[in-house]
């Protein structure tokens, strides 16, 4: 038990030491080039670790403000189709008994040329869905903002078009009507028609531009009249984690074998990866700023090592090891690292969660400068200078702050110093005290 506790206290005692050396080398290092290096290491590491978690979270933001209508409004979370009739009442025990699963919709979809009044037509997508999708649904229904009207489509032959499809394409809004001219389908179906009469009642946006310009949503029973008689049935299935897409997609087969079961990542597979190498490559060019500030510290503890070459090897005379003198230099590069990584995470938080602010202090900024810069030189043209409308759109973007990858933002600003002062202080096994000592 004594040994224990001996060789605990001596534990402490060393590590003790190697702070207490390490603070005093910093108190007289406070002018001349250890001073300025320390300032700019610590600067450069929270000007980084700023940098990255508020680039990562308007990332963060731009993609789910573009992922979300696409999987809430259009490719769901699983999408199952190809079951058989004998297998559809099976699979709908099967789905109603998972407890992963939120909710699930009998889905249809048709192409289509819509035509309203004279000399308007629009390429539109026809989707098929439960006319009671918003009450059990609830991610379909905070992506649906009605713009007139209400999604209703309980009654016959309704329909709700996008905002887009409607405004632009069609000239059309609530209470109107449109005719699906030409639909795709089997032979069943007339490829071209002026009697697939529907009423409009309502107009959604849903901040997706592509969605807005050719999406229109018809009830279940209205597409078994107009589409064709053997259309096959989708079931769009949503999950309390859509993350766990691939289980699922795992079981279903394992039960349903010939049925075919899309995730949401394969669905949008090609916009997904895009989205995924833009932040990639913003990271990746972000992150060079840690290698920069890595080598600043390497080069002024470098040369710190040598500077105090005099008191390490009294040190080393007096009973300190090489490692512990290491450890000195190690600890002064964790120190500096910690407060530029504190620095860097309270302002990057800030600056994350008031970015719509941001964005307008920078918009009135660039205006007042324009407006100032016509006035001095070309007054006659102030009057057109106006604020840039894209400050706007940007801050209208949320900044999603996802926190592993803070997490790991933090483990860079302390993993760049630390591992610049760890082959700084490699110098420190390099010297002889009896050379030092003698040419002192």
């Amino acid at each position: 038990m004594n040994r224990l506790v001996t060789a605990i206290v001596n534990f402490f005692q060393k590590r003790l030491w190697v702070a207490f050396v390490s603070k005093r080398f910093a108190s007289v290092d406070k002018k001349g080039n250890s001073k300025v290096t320390g300032i700019l290491a610590v600067l450069g590491i929270g000007f980084g670790v700023m940098t990255l978690i508020t680039v990562m979270s308007v990332m963060n933001g731009f993609q789910m403000t573009s992922i979300s209508p696409l999987i809430e409004l259009d490719s769901f979370h699983v999408q199952v189709s190809d079951l058989g009739e004998e297998d559809i009442v099976d699979f709908i025990d099967f789905i109603e008994s998972d407890s992963r699963i939120l909710c699930s919709s009998q889905t249809y979809q048709a192409q289509a040329l819509m035509t309203a009044g004279k000399n308007r037509e629009s390429c539109a997508l026809i989707k098929a869905v439960d006319p009671d999708i918003l009450q059990k649904d609830p991610g379909f229904a905070k992506n649906i903002h009605m713009v007139w009207g209400d999604f209703d489509l309980s009654s016959k032959d309704s329909v709700v078009l996008g905002y887009s499809l409607a405004a632009e394409g069609l000239g059309v809004k609530n209470g109107s009507q449109v005719n699906l001219f030409a639909l795709s389908g089997s032979k069943d179906v007339s490829l071209v028609s002026n009697d697939r009469k529907l009423n409009v009642t309502g107009v959604f946006s849903s901040g997706y531009l592509d969605i807005d310009q050719t999406f229109a949503f018809v009830g279940v029973q209205t597409a078994r009249n107009h589409f064709a008689k053997d259309q096959n049935v989708t079931f769009s299935i949503k999950l309390i984690d859509h993350e766990d897409d691939a289980s699922l997609i795992v079981d279903i087969q394992k039960r349903f074998p010939k049925a075919k079961a899309v995730s949401w990542r394969q669905f949008n597979r090609s916009f997904f990866n895009t989205l995924k190498i833009e932040k990639n490559i913003l990271l990746f060019l972000v992150l060079l700023i840690f290698v920069v500030v890595g080598i600043n510290i390497y080069n002024g503890m470098r040369r710190l090592v040598f500077e105090r070459a005099t008191e390490i090897s009294t040190l080393q005379a007096l009973g300190g090891t090489r490692m512990q003198i290491k450890s000195i230099f190690v600890f002064r590069g964790f120190l500096l690292g910690l407060k530029g990584t504190l620095i860097g995470l309270v302002l990057g938080l800030l600056l994350s969660m008031n970015i719509d602010v941001v964005f307008e202090v920078i918009s009135k900024i660039v205006f007042y400068c324009n407006y100032y810069y016509a006035v001095v030189f070309n007054p006659s043209a102030a009057q057109y200078v106006y604020e840039n409308p894209m400050f706007a759109i940007y801050a209208s973007i949320p900044a999603i702050i996802f926190w592993k990858e803070v997490v790991m933002i933090c483990a860079f600003g302390l993993l760049a110093p630390l591992i610049a002062s760890e082959r700084a202080g490699c110098n420190v096994l390099k010297m002889n005290i009896q050379e030092v000592l003698h040419n002192e």
